[in-house]
């Protein structure tokens, strides 16, 4: 075989390789796929490609944090809620664990501040303050105290809006 014809195979080949990876490359205008990494409850649709499995996509938002302090649940529901949205945080970002930071950072990770632009409670959501700190029922923004990546202890002030005393109410693993 002549070098000519070598070089020649070696560049087509290369040629069907990048043709091959370019097709393979996600395409940025199609919607943001989660499979498997979806976060229970999520708000999601189902959609098909013919040739292609079944994939999930999730919505803009979740309905995780509908309930967290409606008028008919209690702050323990609330806690727990809390705690649903930061473990489909962590089921979302298992390299990353808990959303780190104060309560603004915190709140901006589960407001869709991440990587994946994954938003599981809204900007705009009533337990959200101006600040943009997630609050409990009373208006205080809760207390996150992160144990380890994937164990973060929850607090709310209580009604008397004040941390640290005997109606505290935590939630922790």
């Amino acid at each position: 075989m002549s070098e000519r014809r070598v070089w020649f195979s070696i560049v087509a080949v290369l040629v069907a390789i990048a043709a091959w990876l370019y097709r393979s490359a996600p395409d940025e205008k199609s919607p943001r796929v989660l499979a498997a990494s979806i976060a229970p409850g999520a708000s999601d649709s189902v959609i098909r490609e013919p040739s292609k499995p079944i994939t999930q996509v999730v919505s803009d938002t979740s309905h995780l944090a509908d309930a967290l302090n409606s008028n008919v649940g209690t702050i323990r529901a609330d806690l727990e809620i809390v705690d649903q949205l930061l473990e489909a945080f962590r089921t979302n970002f298992p390299k990353s664990g808990n959303p780190v930071g104060d309560n603004v950072e915190i709140t901006a990770a589960l407001t869709g501040k991440n990587q994946l632009h994954l938003a599981l409670i809204g900007k705009s959501h009533r337990a959200i303050n101006a600040r943009g700190e997630l609050c409990d029922r009373w208006g205080s923004p809760f207390f996150f105290h992160q144990l380890s990546a994937t164990q973060m202890e929850i607090r709310s002030a209580g009604p008397d809006r004040r941390l640290w005393d005997s109606d505290d109410i935590v939630m922790a693993p």
